[in-house]
């Protein structure tokens, strides 16, 4: 089981469905078999941002992927804040003008459902970013490319 972060989904505009055919045949097998999810503030954040037409119409047509957090993914999140410095996940400007915080709940879903966490982030000492709070719970975390090969896709 996969939980796709933002930055991960972004990547994904430069890979163009008649170039990279058979990677979205594998991603949507693996979408219709449930092993990719992601959570609704991940959506809402990428509705923010500018992607390509492909990967939005690919979105839209999989908004199921993208549901709200179980009262276990709550109870968990509120575990990650209880460190004081993962509470720099959500960051003082969002929190402010009211912008989604996807991290904690990608982290929450991958941690309750026994999956691992796809995102971009890199693991950085003493910072408050997606692998380092995986590293601290013992959460699964790759990038796209790690998935890719975690599969034994090959193009």
């Amino acid at each position: 089981m996969y939980v796709v972060d933002t930055n991960s989904w972004s990547v994904l505009r430069n890979f163009y469905p008649k170039a990279f055919k058979t990677f979205w045949q594998q991603l949507d097998a693996l979408v219709a078999g449930g092993e990719v999810v992601s959570v609704r503030e991940v959506q809402n954040e990428l509705k923010r941002v500018s992607h390509s037409e492909h990967l939005d119409e690919w979105l839209d047509a999989n908004k199921g992927l993208f549901s709200g957090p179980t009262e276990d993914e709550l109870e968990f999140v509120a575990e990650i804040f209880k460190i004081d410095h993962f509470r720099q996940l959500v960051g003082r400007h969002q929190v402010l003008v009211g912008n989604p915080a996807a991290d904690p709940f990608v982290i929450a879903r991958a941690k309750i459902l026994g999956g691992c966490v796809v995102t971009e982030e890199k693991l950085k000492p003493n910072a408050a970013q997606i692998p380092n709070v995986c590293d601290h719970f013992d959460i699964e975390c790759v990038n796209l490319e790690g998935l890719i090969e975690a599969e034994g896709w090959e193009f």
